[in-house]
């Protein structure tokens, strides 16, 4: 009855315990670096600032000064909102999608070929976790790299290539979540782990009791 009980459990989670075992392996066998697509990164040029042309007065929480295309700006974070200045305290405007295109040829070693601008959030999205709006300037690459870029710092704020998708599905896989893809916490997760415990503790019940048999 108990080897019987143990058989079907196993065959039961056995198609799960595969995908743990090969999302596992590949995880094992590729730098996470990669596949964030690192090595498209460039490295930029050092200059030089003078905090002196800094003017204005901020009332904010989070001060930080970038450099969005050879052109030095401030991001200040206020209570509600965050604002992109000029050194002279000016607002400045989106990025274009040509200046867009611009960064890419800038930070990193890609190719742009075309460029959409996201606005709205969608489950288990490529760009997940990050804020909206950001451009996604896709590339002449062999991965199909397409390169995310906030509109107003100039950042790039993800890169993604079919190395990133693939780790992604099984990433999905490894957590049972196929839709967003990022919920550990998901309720599939807790009952596969559960039984796939019960299946290890159960074959070593039965392992030890037919040692046992066999003395």
């Amino acid at each position: 009855m108990f080897r019987t009980f143990h058989k079907y459990l196993s065959l039961a989670i056995s198609v799960q315990l595969l995908l743990w075992t090969i999302s596992g392996i590949y995880f094992a066998f590729n730098k996470i670096e990669l596949i964030r697509g690192e090595q498209y990164l460039v490295d930029e040029e050092v200059t030089s600032l003078d905090l002196e042309n800094l003017k204005g007065t901020f009332n904010v929480k989070n001060v930080n000064i970038l450099q969005r295309l050879n052109k030095w700006i401030v991001r200040v974070e206020g209570e509600s909102k965050t604002y992109y200045k000029d050194l002279n305290g000016y607002e400045l405007a989106e990025l274009d999608k040509d200046e867009a295109k611009q960064i890419v040829r800038q930070k990193t070693s890609l190719t742009p070929s075309s460029v959409i601008k996201i606005q709205y959030p969608s489950t288990g999205s490529e760009f997940r976790g990050r804020n909206l709006p950001l451009f996604k300037v896709n590339t002449l690459s062999r991965d199909n790299v397409s390169v995310y870029v906030d509109p107003m710092s100039g950042e790039i704020a993800a890169i993604r290539s079919d190395s990133w998708r693939t780790w992604d599905f099984f990433w999905g896989a490894h957590i049972i979540d196929y839709r967003e893809r990022d919920n550990i916490d998901n309720f599939l997760l807790k009952v596969f782990s559960i039984l796939a415990l019960i299946s290890a503790l159960s074959g070593i019940a039965l392992f030890f009791n037919t040692l046992r048999r066999y003395k």
